[in-house]
């Protein structure tokens, strides 16, 4: 490998060529936390477990990576990228093997929690390509590398469904960790090595993280917009496969795999997000998305009986959950550009604390009340976030008015 002095490196300097390959490191890096979600029948199988305690692999991935995002990830604004994600790749490759060779569930849940804590590189990515990018286009380009991450995720399923069917799942894992170390190898090629400033220490660099919450609004309103919305999106895919496997569907891993697919209207959807957010439409897309994240359960409750309902409700959730994404991203991306990792990670773990904790309960839930009990936890969600998101339009709105008065009356 050829060695490099470090350089400064301006906004501006993004090829199509390097997007495409953020866009791609993105969505292979995040893919780790969800080849399970269409194996959760199987691998129940495995084990002899049921749907509460099976649901726990999905939270165990999203664990580590909140864990990740919030002592992992702020190291990027001291280390260069391009040494950190690869080393960060190492630990996700070490966890995927574990999880290939787990001898039963309890082990398979802890190694996935350091597959989840590796799987962040995709966060420390997605604050480069923000740097890298003009003022005009940073969410044009956050956009393009969104998108990127959430056809990693599409493909996720999808592909682990085909060579579950195929050659089992422990299989997904050990392909998943070769493609890991490719990448690796390829972004130390390939990625510019920035010269990053050293002003704080480790211990300074967390604190600094736990200051910027506390002090900027926007981040914490966001996060909490984030966390809602994937919290929602986690008790929908924590539990479909179980009801893909059942009645009146009784569909193999590969076909629950397919379903990944129909969530392309989410990826699609963000280069458009994006456009529409540099143009100044924020409000008006985040009232739109928490509205149909909150409609897409009541077509999903449908969707237990009806195939074509399944189908849409799906892609409205998707398209909800992931515009909300972007939509949030390209917000707090203007906010503090010397610290946009360590903005990155006080925005992220609240937002997986969320799919965390949605993970977590819809298998109970679903234990418990079964399908109507998870459309009805997601629906609540859903709701919960278009009231916030009014809420707030609302009170900007008074404070405006209120501002204006007071100005008119100086006058």
């Amino acid at each position: 490998m050829s060695k490099r002095a470090p350089q400064a490196v301006a906004p501006g300097v993004l090829s199509n060529g390097l997007i495409l390959l953020l866009a791609t490191a993105c969505g292979v890096s995040v893919a780790n936390l969800y080849y399970a979600q269409p194996l959760l029948h199987e691998i129940a199988g495995t084990f002899h477990s049921g749907p509460s305690i099976t649901a726990l692999i999905v939270t165990g991935s999203q664990v580590g990576y909140a864990l990740g995002l919030g002592l992992l990830v702020p190291i990027g604004d001291m280390v260069s990228r391009r040494r950190l994600v690869p080393a960060v790749l190492g630990i996700t490759a070490v966890g995927l093997v574990l999880a290939a060779i787990s001898p039963n569930i309890g082990t398979l849940i802890a190694v996935l929690v350091i597959v989840g804590l590796g799987s962040v590189a995709a966060q420390m990515l997605i604050p480069l390509a923000a740097e890298l990018a003009n003022e005009a286009n940073r969410g044009t380009v956050v956009g393009k590398v969104m998108s990127g991450l959430l056809i990693g995720i599409l493909l996720a399923r999808t592909l682990a469904g085909l060579v579950a069917d195929v050659a089992g799942w422990r299989t997904v894992y050990l392909a998943a960790a070769v493609l890991v170390v490719v990448l690796a190898i390829v972004l130390f090629r390939r990625l510019p090595d920035e010269i990053r400033p050293t002003t704080h220490s480790y211990p300074e660099l967390l604190a600094s993280v736990v200051a910027l919450f506390r002090t900027e609004r926007a981040i914490r309103q966001r996060a909490f917009y984030a966390a809602l919305a994937f919290a929602a999106f986690s008790v929908f895919w924590t539990t479909v496969a179980f009801v893909l496997a059942g009645p009146p569907y009784h569909y193999s891993e590969t076909i629950i795999g397919l379903f990944g697919l129909v969530g392309a209207a989410g990826a699609i959807c963000a280069n458009v997000t994006g456009r529409l957010a540099d143009r100044g439409h924020v409000a008006q897309l985040t009232t739109s998305f928490a509205a149909l994240i909150l409609v897409s359960f009541g077509v999903l409750y449908e969707g237990r009986h009806s195939l074509w309902a399944m189908i849409l409700g799906i892609v409205l959730l998707d398209i909800g959950t992931q515009g909300m994404a972007v939509t949030n991203q390209s917000v707090i991306y203007r906010l503090a550009p010397q610290a946009r990792s360590r903005v990155n990670s006080a925005y992220m773990v609240v937002n997986f604390s969320g799919g965390a904790i949605g993970s977590a309960v819809a298998g109970t839930v679903y234990a418990t009340a079964k399908w109507a009990g998870v459309c009805a936890l997601g629906a609540g969600i859903g709701a919960l976030t278009l009231l916030l998101v009014v809420g707030s339009r609302f009170r900007s709105a008074h404070v405006m008015v209120s501002a204006t008065a007071a100005d008119g009356a100086r006058s």
